[in-house]
Order: structure tokens, then sequence, then C-alpha cells
């Protein structure tokens, strides 16, 4: 086997093992995260991402090793999560045009592939940082072509072992390379989950196999429609319009009210000079009546949901398995935002957003998400709010598989960035990187806070985390831990400023209005001329969402 070379059946098997090494320690690869929030990211997002390609490479029979190559290449781009995934999608894309220029691949090809994978990965990203998975593999793929170039006949086998003992030396070092690394003690997660990859990898160039775990059941591609009886759909109407505020008299908190009384899923937004609604109920025409007591109607759409209920069960009973099915463009503009919660998906669609995906922290969508969801927008250009910083990179690679229509990446990192930019949107602008720009521009005016809790014991900067205490994160830095109150006290004095002129709580699944008034009595006290909304979002993890502009 020393010699032995690298032929697709066996690259295929490689791929596979290097799939369940990272399985089986993707919890190892979580446990480095910097910060205690609970993301599942890095290892779960890498384990995603290469199961994608065991998936593929499962299909496929005695493959060349082009084949083989393009087809991991391939499943880990569309499955890519995090930037973790995308990361390693890239190195792999990089690795497969290598490859398939020959039938096997030696020791040397091997090197010249992990170099070429090096390379992609480097293109893709705008301002790599040292002490990450890119260092780890540039660093050791260069010793490997290095290697190559001392001894051109160096066996595969000992290129990738070549590989991983220079890796682990430069995975030891990115403790020290990057200071938030050094602040926590601890290596790189991206870099250590990619190493882990390779041992597999040469794992199964050496012929071992892993006992795979029972297979799990296969996650629905979309919703059962039949499984949901048409009895279930509570109200009939979903209504939506926006009402001009020419009595401004008039108490937006009697329209909700009444609303909630012939209806559910309410949001009211408003402002100096409308009043948005969003409402589902069996008496549309009641809640039209509400409106126009503000003023003249801007806006009305009505839709029957029991009608578009029973078109999905029809739609989901074709034999034929599910396809791109791309829509064909009717509007100049669209957008798809990434959120998670019932209020949340709301808040976006009812400003304008026509596809949101499920995801955002714990859920990184993954590439194949985001195209699916572009796919069903009939617009020319859609924009794309990823809202979570570990989402950006797989929506920016979503592009390269967009057909049919322009992607423009709006590379928003937080939910109320994601808000204000929508809110910015202008549907009459003459091009789209203006419209991209200026919505950019509004999401850079808004500062962001999250309160959430420690998922584990930690130490971060000289300070002890427990697991359970509660965490608040100011732009994304670890503001304070421990108490509710405190950690809330903390983040608002940190926010607010005397210039604040706007604030929103939105608050998460398992929280109740009461206790978000009281944020919202703190922010007043900080700042008591502030204008402040409070939304219920129904998100998962965080137990408030706060923006301050």
């Amino acid at each position: 086997m020393a010699d032995q070379k690298i032929d697709g059946a066996l690259f295929k098997s490689m791929v596979i093992e290097g799939a369940l090494a990272i399985a089986e320690n993707k919890e190892r690869a979580n446990e480095l995260n910097v910060f205690p929030v609970p993301d599942g990211d890095t290892g779960t997002n890498m384990s995603m991402t290469m199961a994608s390609a065991m998936t593929e490479l499962d299909k496929l029979e005695e493959p060349t090793l082009a084949k083989a190559a393009d087809t991991a290449a391939s499943a880990l781009l569309r499955g890519a999560r995090g930037n973790s995934g995308v990361i390693l999608s890239l190195l792999f894309r990089g690795m497969a045009k290598k490859l398939r220029e020959a039938e096997q691949a030696d020791g040397r090809a091997l090197a010249l592939a992990l170099r070429e994978g090096v390379d992609t990965a480097y293109k893709a990203v705008m301002k790599p940082a040292e002490g990450t998975i890119l260092t780890v593999s540039r660093v050791s793929a260069q010793h490997a072509v290095e290697a190559c170039q001392a001894d051109p006949a160096l066996p595969a086998e000992q290129v990738l072992c070549a590989v991983l003992e220079r890796g682990r030396e430069a995975l030891a070092e990115t403790v020290h390379q990057n200071p938030v690394l050094e602040k926590a003690g601890v290596v790189d997660a991206g870099a250590f989950g990619f190493l882990t990859i390779l041992e597999g990898m040469l794992d199964g160039l050496r012929g071992v196999r892993k006992e795979r775990a029972a297979a799990q059941p296969a996650a629905k591609a979309a919703a059962d429609f039949a499984a949901i009886a048409d009895e279930e759909i509570t109200f009939t109407y979903c209504t939506e319009f926006i009402a001009a505020r020419k009595d401004k008299a008039r108490n937006v908190g009697r329209l909700r009210a009444i609303l909630s009384d012939i209806g559910d899923s309410l949001v009211v937004v408003e402002d100096d000079d409308i009043v948005k609604v969003h409402v589902h109920t069996d008496q549309p025409n009641r809640a039209l009546e509400e409106g126009l007591k503000f003023g003249p109607l801007l806006t009305v759409k009505i839709e029957n949901m029991r009608e578009q209920h029973t078109a999905k069960v029809i739609e989901g009973t074709a034999d034929a398995p599910a396809e791109r099915v791309i829509a064909p463009p009717e509007k100049k503009y669209g957008f798809v935002a990434v959120a998670a919660g019932d209020g949340l998906k709301n808040v976006f669609t009812d400003l304008g957003v026509d596809m949101v995906v499920q995801g955002g922290q714990t859920m990184n969508p993954s590439t194949d998400d985001i195209v699916r969801a572009v796919d069903a927008v009939p617009a020319e250009t859609v924009f794309v709010l990823p809202n979570n910083k570990n989402i950006i990179m797989a929506a920016e690679q979503a592009a390269h598989l967009a057909e049919g229509k322009k992607l423009v990446v709006v590379p928003t990192r937080t939910i109320p960035q994601g808000i204000s930019a929508m809110l910015a949107a202008d549907l009459d602008s003459e091009q789209d990187s203006g419209l991209a720009a200026a919505m950019a521009d509004a999401a850079a005016q808004v500062r962001s806070g999250q309160v959430t809790y420690a998922a584990r014991d930690s130490e971060f900067d000289g300070k002890k985390i427990k697991q359970g205490e509660y965490l608040s994160l100011c732009e994304g830095r670890l503001c304070a831990s421990g108490r509710e109150s405190a950690v809330l006290k903390k983040l608002v004095r940190e926010m607010v400023t005397d210039d604040s002129a706007f604030a929103t709580v939105i608050y998460g699944e398992g929280v109740s209005a009461e206790q978000a008034a009281e944020v919202e009595a703190l922010l007043r006290r900080e700042n008591k001329d502030m204008e402040i909304s409070v939304i219920d979002g129904g998100q998962p993890v965080y137990y408030y969402i706060l923006s301050v502009e």
C-alpha cells in the first residue's frame, strides 16, 4: 500500500471516512468555540457539510477520480453551513480542479490538489485572518508540496501523514496567532475540524473503516402540507394593509385590541405617517374598516389560506421527485431573509420580504437552502439578508449557484440590521447596486445586542463563566455574564447614548410581554426621549435582541 495511488473508489472512501471522523468529534470542535454561547457552530456545521458529500458519494458506484472529486465538491458547496462549512467546501472545490486532471493521483498530485484548495479558499475570503482553518491548511499544504519537491516519488500516504504532522504543529500555534483565541486559551475550532477530517481521510486511504452510526431518518425537504388538516387553519384570510395616518390622535393600541379579538398572527407596525397591519381573520372587511378610521388605505392584500393549503397538498402529491423550480420574474426586485421565530418571520414579511429561510443562531441554513428560497422569488434580482455573521459566506456562495436571476447579498450580521435594511429598501431604485448600498448603509447605522445563556462552563479574558448563566453580547462582543437583571442593565448602558433616537426590543420564546416591558423601562430610564418599539419575535436562543439607532 506504500505506493498506492488514489482512484475514484478510494477517494470516495477517504471522503466518507473524513465525514465520519468529524461527525464523531463535532462536540470537541464545538467546545473550542471562543464564546460559550449556544451557537451550534463549527463542529456541527462542518459535520453537516461533510454529511452532504457522504450522501452524494454513497450513490456512486465505481466512480472515476474526476467524478468522485467533482461530486464531493458540488455536494459540499450546496450543503455548506456556516463560515467553517463554506471554507471547507472551497478547499475541496480547489482539490477537485487538480484531481480531475488524472485517472489516479499519486503523492505529488495530492499535495498539489491540497495547495489548489488553499488558493481557492483564500481567493474567496475578503480579509483572511491568521490563526484559522485557512492558516493551518496553507501551512500544511505548502509543507506537503515542499516534501514532494525533495522526493517526487513520495507516496500519497506519506504526503497525508506529512500534512497532518505539520498541521498539528500549526494548530497549536493558532492560540497565539489570534488575540481572541489567546484570551480564551484555545486553538481554532475550524482548523481542528479540518485536521480531524484529514485524519479520517488517512484512515480511508489505509483501508481502515469506521462503523457508521445508525442511520437517521432523512430530513424533509419541505413541510408535509397533506398532514395539516384544513380544519387546523383557524382563520381563512391573511389580510395585510397599510393605512395613511391622517387621524394622528387615533389610538393604535385600540386597533391592536380589536384585531386581536377577530384574528391571530397579528403584527401592527406604526410610525408618524402610516399604520401597517398583518392579521389572519375571517372578517377582513372589519379589519379594513378599522384601518380606514386612521386614513385612506394605501395598499391592501387578502389571501385565502385554505385555498393555498389545498393547492400545496395537490402539489405535494405528485409522483415526481422534488426538483429545483425557478419562479419566472414578475417584478424587478425581490428579497430573501434568514430568521427564526414566527414573530420575526411576520416582521420581515410585512416589510416586503418574499421568502424567509428558517435559520439563524444554532441552525445555519445551507447554501442550497438559500438558493431554493431565491429560486422561489419571482424577481429579476433577489437581495439576500443573512442576518447572522456565520451565514454571510453561505449566502455569497449561493450567488454561484443561482440561475435565471441575479443574487445580491446585503451582508447583515444581525436581525436588527436586516430590519433596518428592509426599511431602507426603495423599490423604485434604478440600479440594484444603489439599492444594495442604501440597504447596507442603513444596516450599518444600527447597534445590536443580544441576551442569551452560557451553553457550557468557560473562561474568557480571565473571567469564569458558568453554564446556564445569562450572557449579553454587544456588537458581537461579550458584554456581561451573571444574573438576568444585571446583564440587561449593563447591556442597555453600553448600547444607549444621549444621541440615541430609536430602540427596539425583540423578545423571544418563553419571554412574556410583561418581562419585555421591563426591558423597555430600562431603555426609557437610560434615555427618556427615545422612541421604543417592542416586538414579539418568538425567536429561539436569544431571550432578547436589542437594537439602538
